[in-house]
């Protein structure tokens, strides 16, 4: 193809097909999805490396004839090495030639990018809104509290029991005020250079010696990771929050995983258009009893919890921070297993230089 660099940075796996329908050339992705190289795969019938649960023996014949492009919607995709992935699949032809090009895009990863920015502004509006109610409730709950402790003196045992309860508990919503109105004080990220190894490991001994001991902690790191572009305390906030959530989800013990690996066909679009690869990756992952799915879907948003007493801040701010550094955070979850997935841009090199 002319255009190699076009070609081979391509998000989402590209197989071109000749006239023979097999396989005459495939990207990065496309190599990463069938788990082959491209020199293995070429001059391959592309049906014998490829298997799609839809009727296409005759697709790539009517591409050619047509001249037209063909869509096909979720169907199973998989090569054989795999558990196969659902995904849209777009065919069309390539002017000038016998040749078609198919495009697959894993629907996973395109829901999940959808779904995360309909996350993101939801949070925006819900915590605008509570900033607000924080700021006009901490004064009465001020007031009321001051009133009960001074009404104590003058009561019985018995009743100061009452009055230490209005108290206690009115101390409780400060406290819970107070982290909604850290949503508005948190600071505009100052970004530098970061080794996502170096937090990941302050993360988890600070975990160790608190309120994660009673777990086992393994660690699975790719080594050759290159260095990201992150407010380091503010990730580190991320980090702990995430690892707390999988200590008090055993609260019996077990074992959190935290893995990191490169994934390149992973890119965030923004609403300008505009792409942002986040080939980064760190799982959180536990083996807990899992999240219920009833609020799986709604777990970044704020106030929602899958924890008694639990306020449904923590993963709220987890994911405004992590938006904030133009990442994506997603959750897979099922009984003993739930895994919490950062994706995060490569530092770029005139950083890397300051």
């Amino acid at each position: 193809m002319e255009n190699d660099a076009l070609w081979f940075s391509l998000p989402v796996p590209a197989i071109l097909i000749d006239a023979d329908d097999r396989i005459a050339q495939v990207n990065t992705a496309a190599e990463l999805f069938l788990n082959a190289s491209a020199k293995s795969l070429t001059a391959m019938p592309v049906f014998d490396r490829l298997h799609i649960d839809a009727a296409l023996d005759n697709a790539f014949a009517r591409v050619r004839r047509d001249q037209g492009a063909l869509f096909i919607n979720t169907v199973d995709v998989g090569s054989g090495q795999s558990a196969p992935v659902e995904c849209n699949i777009q065919i069309a032809p390539l002017a000038g030639t016998d040749q078609v090009l198919m495009l697959l895009q894993p629907r996973q990863i395109a829901d999940r990018l959808g779904r995360a920015q309909g996350v993101k502004s939801a949070a925006a509006s819900a915590i605008g809104m509570a900033e607000m109610l924080a700021h006009e409730i901490k004064n009465p709950l001020a007031g009321i509290t001051g009133a009960a402790q001074l009404l104590s003196m003058g009561l019985s045992p018995e009743d100061q029991e009452l009055t230490d309860l209005i108290v206690v508990e009115s101390r409780r919503i400060v406290a819970l005020l107070d982290q909604v109105e850290q949503f508005g004080n948190l600071r505009p990220p100052e970004r530098k250079v970061v080794n996502i190894h170096d937090l990941l490991d302050r993360a988890q001994k600070s975990a160790r010696v608190s309120y994660a001991a009673h777990m086992a902690i393994v660690e699975q790191f790719d080594p050759s990771l290159p260095p990201t572009y992150v407010d380091g305390d503010q990730l580190m906030q991320v980090f702990l929050n995430l690892l707390k959530n999988a200590a008090e989800a055993n609260p019996k013990g077990g074992t959190i995983t935290i893995r990191t690996f490169y994934d390149h066909a992973l890119r965030l679009r923004r609403k300008d258009g505009t792409g942002n690869a986040l080939p980064l990756q760190v799982e959180i992952i536990d083996d807990g009893p899992g999240i219920p799915p009833e609020i799986a879907g709604q777990i970044f948003d704020p106030f929602v919890s899958g924890r008694e007493n639990g306020t449904g801040l923590g993963l709220a701010l987890v994911s405004k921070i992590i938006g904030d550094h133009d990442g994506w955070i997603a959750l897979d979850t099922v009984p003993g297993r739930t895994a919490f997935r950062i994706s995060l841009p490569v530092a770029p090199k005139q950083a890397e230089g300051d």
